[in-house]
């Protein structure tokens, strides 16, 4: 990505400057984004701000750091959350709740103030993918944190921790994708997550206890 940088014959200015131009530019961006219903260009956001595209081109220097930038304010508040847990001191159990509760409800918060902007966004983010995928990196290795946390203390045993990392993210699913939680809405609640949660921790393990024991079909007698 080109990042933040001042082009030659362009005024100068500072980096917090920049930083802080970037931020109020990204916002901008996105309120157009979701007035219009689709994605916006370097060249339509300077004409529809009524500023010149060099400007934009000083901030912006390519359009992918367009897209990036309106990656990183959607993702902004779930990371905040995100590092707020993994910083406290919580029992894994609880931490591991938490993780996954805070978000969903800020993600359910996010849907019910707007349906139309927040499917919107969640349409946007099959094309802006690549740019989310640092942040599914982090979620996922901070679940490994936390699944270390808890074999820490005798739970999910003998599971390796990306097969632990698997089976809790297909079993959480619908708390942390947006577009289930959109679909889902109420059916979703924080007392059914908490039950989840205290199944991950209380019969999950790598020992195999006859669901796949069975050969085949067979009539019940």
């Amino acid at each position: 990505m080109g990042g933040l940088k001042v082009e030659t014959g362009a005024p100068t200015v500072s980096e917090d400057e920049l930083i802080e131009e970037r931020s109020r530019l990204t916002r901008k961006a996105m309120e157009l984004m979701e007035r219009s219903g689709e994605e916006v260009s370097r060249g339509r956001l300077a004409s529809e701000l009524g500023i010149s595209r060099a400007r934009i081109e000083q901030v912006f220097p390519e359009d992918d750091d367009l897209r990036e930038a309106v990656t990183a304010e959607w993702f902004a508040p779930k990371l905040a959350v995100m590092d707020e847990v993994m910083a406290s001191d919580l029992p894994p159990r609880r931490k591991m709740y938490e993780f996954f509760a805070r978000r969903f409800v800020l993600l359910r918060q996010n849907f019910r103030d707007d349906p139309v902007r927040f499917r919107f966004y969640v349409e946007l983010g099959e094309s802006y993918f690549e740019y989310a995928r640092s942040y599914i990196d982090l979620a996922d290795h901070y679940t490994c944190e936390l699944i270390a946390e808890a074999q820490a203390e005798g739970h999910l045993k003998e599971l390796e921790i990306n097969h632990a990392l698997s089976l809790i993210n297909q079993m959480v699913i619908c708390y942390i994708q947006p577009y289930l939680i959109a679909m889902l809405d109420e059916r979703l609640t924080e007392e059914k997550l908490g039950r989840i949660i205290d199944t991950i921790f209380d019969g999950l393990s790598a020992e195999d206890r006859g669901a796949q024991g069975v050969t085949g079909l067979r009539a019940a007698t």
